[in-house]
């Protein structure tokens, strides 16, 4: 102890803050080295997890909190992290995954007819869904806190435990409300025992599918907007055969749509979940089946809009944007009742001024190509999306960063004087060609406070940028581009399916575009194809 007024020793005060300092630096770096610890092992036991789940059979995902009460398949206990197979509904627990694994099987895509001929039921017992109804006394199923009651896999329908020796021993499988767009193990097991696969075998073997049958293939692109497209897959995999749903981050159009010469032909229907850029992906798939001689095979195509731009997908009725408002299975029954359409795809072609010895640029049409103020805001997107892409996992930040760009533009205005830098040459045609003033303008013609210019119609459209680079795109896909002469010819017909319920909020004038793509006058046509930009 020191007296009042007499001096305390340097070495003492110095010895305080040393300890202060440990101290302080230890609360800091122990909750840090722990944190990094947890890390790492989590790290570590996800990729041990995804090694397991890449060999196996199911469709495992794993996770740390379910969104609902779930029941171990194996030993029946509640769960909140483990895992769960997307296709047949199976859940386990952590302890048990590979025991589950083991004993459980998964939705078989190709198997044999059941002794009578007929597809017998594949029964997952417990986490049935909520709301369901049992198939034998229609009272509700899973009311009770435990692992209770079976779920068909195929069928979807849902029995007691207690009714379910109340089954007769005949009862089938009929694959449920969506038996017209599933494949069944069957139909491929036969398939794969021809021996001349001809187009007319097939439509023999579809005769055990019943009439009407149109089975439908989805293709999701998981990088497009909302990202959703992951989610969508396991719930279309629940409901269809999963060796009708594809991911287009592992396999390209072209290999998905394979499937399609192995069906009737002009039966199959594809769902492409994304945006424009996505259907235009796979409608040039199906272009090179035309050159492939496999016209008979050609899908007709609809759209679930995952894109950021949907201007395709709201021309055609599917609406402007999908963000889960409503279930996988509304979006099936849509599809059934959805109409065939002929749409026009245009062929862009650019050739770069003075590199006469490189091959012009090719590029497909089936919404709008522009150049000027918008394709600007795209490319600028498009840039800043590619540095940051998990900044963009939201259709609402997305077109946000949109705004503000096109804020800027009409600040800034980096494309002005745009009429004395290219020169369009039309001769008369199908091709609307239209003109906007400035970012501004396009926004008034977002909101229908203002129609874009109408320049002409050509069927053929030939443009010139005389100097400097302009911003350019082609159904929202961006690039920079330097003088240039752009000719824009009709391609091909795709067949696309066309939903006439009532559309969202950009319909029939959805577009700030400026160089239209409308159908032929001879084919059917939905009102008021999205103009595109020129």
């Amino acid at each position: 102890m020191y007296k009042e007024g007499e001096e305390v020793p340097d070495d003492c005060g110095s010895r305080e803050e040393w300890t202060l300092l440990f101290w302080t630096s230890l609360a800091v770096i122990v909750p840090v080295i722990i944190t990094l610890w947890c890390s790492a092992q989590r790290s570590k036991r996800k990729t041990h997890m995804k090694d397991f789940f890449r060999k196996s059979k199911h469709g495992w995902h794993y996770t740390d909190l379910f969104n609902k009460p779930t029941y171990c398949c194996v030993c029946s206990q509640h769960i909140l992290q483990g895992a769960f197979c997307d296709c047949c509904g199976v859940c386990a627990d952590e302890q048990c995954l590979r025991r589950a694994d083991r004993i459980l099987l998964c939705k078989e895509i190709m198997a044999p007819c059941g002794p009578g001929g007929g597809m017998e039921h594949r029964w997952v017992r417990g986490n049935v869904p909520l709301a369901s109804y049992c198939a034998v006394c229609r009272q509700q199923c899973g009311t009770q806190p435990k692992l209770c009651d079976f779920r068909c896999v195929w069928c979807q329908n849902t029995v007691h435990d207690d009714c379910m020796d109340s089954l007769p021993d005949a009862d089938q499988c009929e694959l449920g409300e969506f038996h017209s767009l599933i494949i069944p193990p069957h139909y491929l097991y036969q398939v794969n025992k021809l021996r001349r696969r001809q187009p007319e075998e097939y439509s023999q073997l579809a005769s055990c599918c019943g009439s009407g049958w149109t089975p439908v293939l989805v293709l999701a692109n998981t990088r497009s907007g909302n990202n959703m497209g992951e989610a969508l897959l396991g719930e279309f995999r629940t409901v269809l055969n999963p060796v009708q749903v594809f991911d287009l981050s592992e396999l390209t159009p072209s290999k998905a749509l394979q499937l399609c010469t192995l069906l009737p032909p002009g039966s199959v229907r594809v769902l492409v979940c994304g945006g424009d850029g996505t259907v235009g992906w796979v409608l040039d798939a199906i272009d090179t089946m035309k050159l492939k001689g496999l016209d008979q095979f050609m899908p007709r195509v609809t759209i679930l809009p995952l894109g950021t731009g949907n201007d395709l997908s709201n021309t055609l009725g599917w609406g402007a944007g999908y963000a889960g408002e409503i279930p996988v299975e509304q979006v099936l029954r849509n599809i059934l009742d959805a109409e065939v359409v002929k749409m026009d795809r245009w062929k862009v072609q650019v050739a770069s001024k003075g590199l006469y010895f490189r091959k012009p640029k090719v590029l497909s049409m089936n919404n709008y190509f522009s150049v000027g103020p918008d394709a600007l805001m795209a490319l600028n997107f498009h840039a800043h999306r590619e540095k940051t892409p998990s900044f963009f996992s939201s259709r609402i930040v997305n077109k946000t960063v949109y705004f503000l760009y096109g804020t800027k533009d009409c600040l800034v205005q980096e494309c002005k004087d745009l009429d004395k830098r290219i020169e369009v040459q039309l001769d008369d045609g199908l091709l609307e060609v239209v003109g906007v003033f400035g970012s501004f303008h396009c926004a008034q013609i977002q909101v229908k406070l203002a129609n874009p210019v109408r320049l002409g119609q050509a069927h053929t459209v030939r443009l010139v940028l005389k100097s400097s680079k302009m911003p350019m795109q082609v159904d929202g896909e961006p690039w920079a581009q330097g003088p240039c002469t752009i000719t824009i010819t009709h391609k091909t017909q795709a067949l696309m399916l066309y939903h006439s319920a009532e559309q969202t909020d950009d319909d029939d004038e959805s577009s700030t575009s400026e160089t239209e793509s409308p159908t032929p006058h001879d084919s059917p046509r939905p009102p008021g194809p999205a103009p595109a930009r020129a």
